[in-house]
């Protein structure tokens, strides 16, 4: 897949999948800025790297006008608010949804006018969505809420084309967290699902280049979980 001549803006700094997608498009042709919060985190050579924070409106406008004209947009940026609904705090709530609905819809807002022909925009849901477990509530509705985002941008938006990727449990850094536990919990989502292994950076960034180029393909939602949401 070539994706030479094309110009990639990927907003969300916090995961191993951001990099992987700016880093494979990169090497297949694109010209990559890759925006997040921490600019000095995003590191990558020959890719570009800008400041942007989808809870803040101003951020995303200056990152649309820095960019200038592009192909492709994709935002994976998350904040989750985990907990029983009855401990939740309605500000971890709102960053939640700034970072998985409010700012991909700023997002939208400003960098509808500067997609070149062809143009596409990806956007992140999770299985959580398929899933839902307690105290996952917010997770779960948030990400719910992005594939409805996707059909609605991608008839606003047309003939930019808008699809969401709804990723399962992924080796992306997000889970170190675990310490030790890790290890067990892979294990054990690998015997649940039906491809029998956990997901990797490298399966989401792949599946979110192919939305990307398939110039046929629009307001949909492709499932990178292994199966999780089955199991």
């Amino acid at each position: 897949m070539s994706f030479e001549g094309k110009r990639l803006v990927v907003v969300g700094g916090g995961s191993g999948i951001a990099r992987r997608i700016a880093v494979d498009a990169h090497a297949a042709g694109a010209e990559v800025t890759w925006a997040g919060r921490n600019p000095a985190r995003l590191a990558e050579p020959g890719i570009g790297a800008a400041f942007a924070d989808l809870s803040e409106e101003s951020s995303l406008k200056a990152l649309a006008e820095q960019a200038g004209e592009i192909d492709f947009l994709v935002t994976l940026a998350a904040a989750p608010a985990n907990g029983p609904v009855t401990t939740l705090d309605r500000d971890a709530v709102t960053r939640a949804f700034d970072a998985k609905v409010v700012g991909p819809l700023m997002l939208a807002k400003h960098f509808a006018p500067r997609f070149r022909e062809g143009g596409a925009m990806v956007v992140f849901s999770g299985v959580a969505a398929w899933r839902p477990v307690p105290g996952r509530a917010v997770m779960a509705t948030a990400n719910g809420a992005v594939a409805f985002l996707a059909e609605a941008l991608a008839v606003e938006l047309a003939p930019v084309r808008v699809n969401a990727i709804s990723p399962g449990i992924v080796d992306s850094g997000a889970w170190d967290r675990l310490g030790e536990e890790k290890d067990e919990f892979f294990r054990r989502t690998a015997e649940a699902n039906p491809a029998r292994r956990v997901g990797r950076p490298a399966d989401v960034s792949a599946a979110a280049l192919q939305l990307l180029a398939n110039p046929f393909v629009t307001g949909s939602v492709l499932h990178v979980d292994g199966g999780g949401r089955l199991a």
